[in-house]
């Protein structure tokens, strides 16, 4: 691994490029960049994949090794570690998860004691450290060595935190939860049903190996069929680590990021608690929901991909909403990253109240022909040097004119260039998209 941290964390295949030793060097060099006190006390929760137990292990001997005490919270979501680094007094929070990668994957995100993601100084530093010659760190012994405590009963802090941010019960209504064999398996069924859901759960029996396998927000096509046939009146389907959600209407129709930021904006604009009438979006957010924001006075800012830069444009402007068409939403007003079941309750509250259907709550904003392919490429590209493709896209971006946007670049998390090509012609936004393919795929060999 060249390169530590990307867009969210640390993320490898488990065992070959994270390895327990790379974790336990990540630990100790994490307790030097969290250091705000003598004796500290990080939280570290894991998802359910069959290797983060064996990170956590070796994450948790790291900072112990370093002094730091460590409480071990289990399975839970990225969101809940970081409710309750905030809220319970924690020193720094540590999430193993690759979010919705497959099984063979996993990952390391770190959170500062505020609860939110660390900055990029603090990873740069924690690399430095890790990729050291020698470890010159600090090594106490007996009294001075980090103890470990396991402590599963925390997540019932973040269930009663979910619970009370619904601010109405659900009672009479049938919803769908596919939590992907993933982190909310035990937490989001059992928060919709204390809140009197009707609750259909999917997908909530974890084997260590079919996390987000053909379920979950990454494959719609199971949940899509569920609601239909069991007449729901909406579904919800999380990631490995539960910090994103996308709904499905009672139609049976996927309704995504964009269409869930443009849902809760309108209904905060009702109330007068969207501050300047502006979401935060990045690049990647459908023309459609500038449109709709439009109509109502609103606006949208957009920042790079990732949920981070996202949260890093929320809180330079003092906004509170913002999120990706992945389903990344936060409400900065009430936690401090994407939460998934956070933005799902939410979102059917707004059912529950206006009385609304969801696929009609989500004809506020119509969504433009927007045609999204991937590349398999080695993990640097400059797509700079890449004068075939660049004239591609110059070509596609005269062809659309100014009704219609092309992105392409590097996912900062696996190993494809992403395309995105929009317009309000689908046929001519798929030509488009197919060529830049084709285009990136002979130009990179």
């Amino acid at each position: 691994m060249t390169r530590l941290f990307g867009t969210d964390g640390i993320r490898g295949i488990a065992n070959e490029e994270l390895t327990p030793e790379l974790a336990f060097k990540i630990g100790r060099a994490t307790s030097q960049v969290l250091r705000n006190k003598e004796k500290q006390k990080v939280l570290i929760g894991r998802d359910t994949r069959a290797s983060s137990s064996m990170l956590e292990a070796a994450m948790a001997a790291g900072l112990c090794s370093s002094g730091v005490d460590v409480v071990c919270a289990g399975t839970i979501t990225t969101p809940g570690v970081a409710y309750l680094v905030r809220n319970m007094g924690f020193d720094g929070g540590v999430v193993i998860s690759a979010s919705h990668n497959p099984a063979k994957y996993n990952g390391i995100k770190i959170f500062g004691p505020d609860g939110f993601k660390i900055p990029d100084e603090a990873e740069d530093r924690i690399e430095s450290l890790v990729l050291q010659e020698q470890d010159r760190l600090p090594r106490p012994s007996a009294e001075g060595v980090g103890a470990i405590e396991h402590e599963r009963e925390l997540v019932d802090e973040y269930v009663s935190f979910l619970i009370g941010s619904a601010g109405t019960a659900l009672r009479g209504l049938k919803i769908v939860l596919d939590c992907a064999n993933g982190a909310a398996s035990h937490i989001a069924p059992r928060v919709f049903r204390r809140l009197g859901a009707e609750v259909l759960a999917m997908n909530t029996e974890p084997d260590g190996l079919n996390i987000n396998k053909g379920c979950g927000s990454t494959q719609m096509e199971p949940i899509c069929s569920m609601v239909r046939q069991q007449g729901a009146d909406l579904g919800l389907a999380f990631d490995g680590d539960g910090d994103r959600v996308l709904g499905v209407s009672e139609k049976g129709e996927i309704v995504d990021g964009d269409q869930i930021l443009a849902i809760c904006a309108m209904d905060m604009i009702d109330k007068g608690e969207l501050p300047e009438k502006t979401v935060v979006g990045t690049v990647m957010s459908n023309l459609g929901l500038d449109i709709a924001l439009r109509r109502v006075g609103g606006r949208v800012i957009r920042t790079r991909v990732g949920d981070r830069n996202v949260l890093e444009e929320m809180r330079r402007r003092e906004l509170v909403l913002g999120g990706e068409q992945s389903g990344h939403i936060i409400f900065l007003s009430r936690s401090t990253t994407g939460d998934g079941i956070l933005t799902g309750l939410l979102l059917s509250a707004i059912c529950k109240y206006t009385g609304r259907p969801l696929s009609d709550l989500a004809s506020v904003m119509e969504k433009l022909p927007q045609v999204l392919v991937n590349v398999r490429c080695a993990k640097s590209v400059e797509l700079s040097r890449c004068p075939a493709t660049t004239r591609a896209i110059a070509d596609a971006e005269a062809a659309l004119g100014t009704r219609g946007r092309v992105l392409v670049r590097p996912s900062g998390t696996e190993p494809l260039i992403r395309i995105m090509v929009e317009g309000e012609d689908e046929a001519l936004v798929k030509r488009l998209a197919i060529h830049i393919k084709e285009v990136v795929e002979q130009e990179l060999g």
